[in-house]
């Protein structure tokens, strides 16, 4: 189908619509925003549920290493689900509700260390971040900010940049290197995090026009659990930046 949309999103891309596009069948069946929304609404209570469990078992424990079997397996287990859905999105039924599971695992030990340390503030990082999704919600329904294909590739770039920063940070802590500008509570620090939490939000602009042009132009049913994968996947984000704000303005 040469009509299939085009996304500059990380997680929703072009190479993405392709194969679904040679994957699509004639069943009258494609994609709906109501259908994404249900869906996505279905991953967030998947997350939950096995955040839940690792929260749990962290304040019954209250010892970390208790939990980093799952933590870190949860990660490992997302990221490569994540690599897998990005060749294969017509298995969505099964890989985005998968991912949601193992990535739930992951927040929910980090929320629980992280509120250990400072009380209260896993709820204030879960009202910002959805105080911030349905801001940029409204922003992009009501077109106060308009999602141009030059805006698309500035997104693109800021994020490839964070995801380089990511990369360098790791191969510094792994050698022993300083990276106390970063993890310390500077206003270097603390103006990196808000940098970064500003690109995860416009990231989210780049997964609503995913959907409403996934939608216009019949994408495949199965679509729907792709781009609810994609609202996933930028939110989580989103999330960890805002704790680790939170921490550092504590601090």
């Amino acid at each position: 189908m040469s009509n299939m949309p085009k996304s500059s999103s990380p997680v929703l891309s072009e190479k993405i619509f392709e194969r679904a596009a040679n994957n699509f069948t004639e069943s009258g069946q494609t994609m709906t925003i109501n259908g994404t929304v249900n869906k996505t609404f279905i991953l967030l209570l998947i997350l939950l549920s096995t955040a839940i469990f690792t929260w749990t078992r962290y304040n019954e424990l209250l010892n970390p290493s208790e939990i980093m079997g799952y933590v870190i397996g949860g990660a490992i287990v997302a990221l490569i689900i994540a690599i897998v859905y990005m060749f294969k999105p017509n298995w969505g039924m099964v890989l985005a509700p998968a991912y949601a599971a193992a990535e739930g695992l992951f927040i929910g030990g980090i929320s629980a260390m992280f509120n250990s340390m400072a009380d209260g503030i896993v709820m204030q990082a879960v009202i910002l971040t959805f105080g911030v999704l349905f801001v940029m919600l409204a922003m992009y329904k009501f077109r106060i900010i308009k999602v141009t294909e030059k805006l698309k590739s500035g997104i693109m770039a800021a994020t490839g940049a964070v995801a380089l920063f990511y990369l360098v940070m790791w191969v510094m802590r792994l050698f022993g290197g300083d990276t106390s500008f970063y993890a310390g509570n500077s206003m270097l620090s603390i103006g990196i995090s808000l940098l970064i939490v500003g690109i995860a939000a416009f990231n989210l602009l780049l997964d609503f026009a995913f959907i409403e042009e996934g939608s216009q132009r019949n994408a495949p049913k199965y679509m729907e659990w792709f781009g609810a994968f994609g609202i996933l996947v930028t939110l989580v984000w989103l999330y960890i930046e805002i704790l680790r704000l939170l921490s550092k303005l504590r601090d």
